[in-house]
């Protein structure tokens, strides 16, 4: 009988990890529908016209759309430009949206200007072998960010000399997916070899 239950609560929790993917696909899909949602009642509440609300809707999707695209095309958008230009005036802000800027830039598959490649170092001690996103470099000194898991977007910032590094065949993509992942996406099983 104990036996049996073991066997029943294993199969429990492989239910449990197989579900927990598309269960953070639903959060995030009903958060941006709350958002849309949200969106839709505060214009359609401010104007009392569905019309109002539907031309709304696809003029700003037709901007964000356009500012995509230029972004995507040019890497620079005049708005984006001087909205930046506002926000480095303002004390405070400008730091936090400055930073929040480079984060997003870093982890976007669009532009990774930030985070220039990836890197194997030792961290915490000797021996112990983790990637981390190359975001700086100043002669023989490297900037890394160190990410945790499975929430890539937060971790540890250090800088190392060049000779403490390991350079890595894996783009930004594959090392998020490689932390998000606790380590089962990973297929550059060459690189272990590499590794002292």
């Amino acid at each position: 009988m104990k036996e049996k239950i073991k066997k029943l609560f294993n199969y429990f929790l492989i239910g449990i990890f197989a579900v927990i993917p598309l269960a953070v696909i639903i959060q995030i899909l009903f958060f941006v529908k709350n958002l849309l949602a949200d969106l839709v009642r505060f214009v359609y509440g401010y104007a009392d016209s569905t019309t109002y609300t539907v031309l709304f809707l696809i003029l700003s999707s037709a901007v964000l759309i356009s500012i995509g695209h230029k972004l995507a095309e040019e890497g620079r958008f005049w708005m984006i430009a001087l909205i930046d230009r506002v926000m480095d005036r303002i004390p405070f802000l400008s730091t936090i949206y400055r930073v929040l800027k480079k984060v997003i830039d870093m982890f976007s598959s669009q532009n990774q200007t930030v985070a220039k490649e990836v890197v194997y170092v030792e961290y915490p001690k000797e021996g112990i072998w983790v990637p981390a996103y190359v975001t700086n470099h100043f002669a023989d000194k490297y900037v890394l960010f160190i990410p945790t898991s499975p929430n890539p977007t937060s971790g540890f910032t250090i800088i190392v000399s060049k000779e403490k590094i390991i350079k890595s065949q894996m783009n930004i993509e594959e090392a998020t997916s490689f932390i998000v992942s606790v380590g089962v996406d990973y297929d550059k099983v060459s690189e272990l070899q590499k590794l002292p």
